[in-house]
C-alpha cells in the first residue's frame, strides 16, 4: 500500500532545517489541516523578556505550511496576520494549529489558532496561499 501524501509531508517536516532548528515537532497532518508544536526556551526571549513574537509566528507558519501543501501540489504564502492575545514564557508548550477555511485552484485561505499547554489560546490569525499546479516531489 502506498503511503499517503500527507503522512509523507508530516515526516519531510521532522527534519525541515528551520523546524529542526527550533525542535517544532509536527503532530498531525491531514488534507487542509495541520499540527504543530514547539516548547519555548529561555533563548527564545527578546530583550524585554517576553517571548520573541517571532518564535510564536515561526510555529503558526510551520503549520501553515504543512496544512497549505498538504494536497500535494506546491502553495505559497499571500499574507499571514497574527494577533497576539496571551504571554508566553520559557517552559510553555505551545501548539499550532492550521484549518483551511476556503480553497479554490488557485487560492487558499487558512484560520490558525496558538494555544499553551494548557489549552489557553495565545495567538490566532489568518492567511492566504497562492497554489500551483507543480506537484511537491517528497
Amino acid at each position: 500500500m502506498e503511503e499517503k501524501f500527507t503522512d509523507r509531508i508530516k515526516a519531510a517536516a521532522a527534519s525541515e532545517p528551520f523546524a529542526k532548528m527550533l525542535e517544532m515537532k509536527p503532530l498531525e497532518v491531514k488534507e487542509g489541516f495541520a499540527k504543530v508544536e514547539i516548547q519555548v526556551k529561555a533563548e527564545y526571549q527578546n530583550l524585554f523578556g517576553a517571548t520573541h513574537g517571532g518564535l510564536i509566528f515561526s510555529v503558526l507558519d510551520e503549520a501553515f505550511e504543512l496544512a497549505s501543501n498538504s494536497h500535494g501540489t506546491f502553495a505559497t504564502a499571500l499574507s499571514v496576520t497574527i494577533n497576539f492575545l496571551k504571554a508566553v514564557k520559557p517552559g510553555d508548550k505551545l501548539i499550532a494549529e492550521a484549518g483551511e477555511v476556503a480553497k479554490t485552484k488557485r487560492t487558499g485561505n487558512y484560520r490558525f489558532l496558538i494555544s499553551n499547554q494548557d489549552g489557553e489560546l495565545v495567538a490566532h490569525g489568518q492567511g492566504m496561499v497562492y497554489r500551483k499546479d507543480d506537484p511537491i516531489q517528497i
